[in-house]
């Protein structure tokens, strides 16, 4: 009997299934848990059904091989596109955009529900290329560069009002360029070197101006100084001689044909 019994305990048939209930039970306790990251949201789903309610950030328990989770980032994300179209004035633009967004976390559910987690390439993408030829198109090529602000507010806004009611929050947008045929950029820069020329002349001119009101002015004090001197002379010819003397080197002329000196020096006594 002792035999027949450790005959029994030490068959191979019974340390296989002992494994294998071993290895079964740990596949079922490391299945029935799992966690999400910070920065993310699961949705857990029964039979491929996902339950309305986002799964937060720690660890949950879920039924094995009968539940499993799906987790989807909710921290801000970056997406860039260049997308080409036609201004106002049927002028070829080709527009690069970044745009900053984020899932919003109630939502990540429906979103998946809806269009799973290849929600980039079915919204965000043809939302960008949408929104930004609509919008390039309301503008002139010029006017793409002059009014590059409300070009973004515009492009933001109408990103939003598609994309926020489909749980994708557009945070901000940044046009990176504006990149056109090489026809027009030739001609913005024929235009800006002729309004450089044209400021130029414009300041060159007016330095001109300038400079004449100021000979003009100093011309006129000059008339002034002699109308006032002249004056003087009439009213007093005393002053001739007084400059005579004031210019005199004291040195007589050394020919004088017998003349008495310029100088009257008795009328000076």
């Amino acid at each position: 009997m002792t035999y027949e019994r450790n005959k029994e305990i030490l068959n191979p048939k019974r340390f296989v299934l002992i494994g294998f209930v071993i290895i079964l039970g740990i596949i079922l306790i490391s299945t029935s848990f799992y966690t999400i990251n910070a920065g993310n949201r699961g949705v857990l789903l029964t039979f491929g059904k996902p339950t309305m309610d986002a799964k937060i950030e720690g660890f949950h328990l879920k039924v094995p091989f009968i539940q499993t989770i799906k987790k989807m980032e909710v921290k801000t994300q970056k997406y860039e596109a260049q997308a080409s179209s036609a201004s106002k004035d049927l002028q070829i633009v080709s527009t690069s955009i970044a745009v900053n967004y984020h899932l919003l976390s109630e939502m990540v559910p429906e979103i998946y529900r809806d269009v799973g987690i290849g929600y980039n390439d079915r919204l965000t993408q043809p939302a960008v290329q949408e929104v930004v030829k609509a919008v390039t198109a309301q503008f002139t090529a010029e006017e793409l560069i002059t009014k590059r602000p409300d070009v973004k507010e515009k492009i933001k806004f109408e990103l939003q009002e598609r994309l926020n009611e489909r749980g994708i929050i557009v945070e901000d947008i940044s046009i990176t360029n504006f990149d056109f045929s090489e026809s027009f950029n030739s001609a913005i820069e024929a235009k800006v070197t002729a309004e450089q020329q044209k400021l130029k002349a414009d300041r060159d001119l007016e330095r001109i101006k300038v400079e004449a009101e100021q000979k003009i002015t100093q011309a006129k004090a000059e008339a002034e100084s002699i109308r006032i001197q002249s004056e003087a002379l009439k009213s007093n010819s005393d002053i001739l001689e007084l400059r005579a003397i004031e210019k005199w080197d004291g040195i007589l002329p050394k020919v004088t044909g017998g003349a008495i000196p310029f100088i009257n020096l008795n009328a000076s006594i």
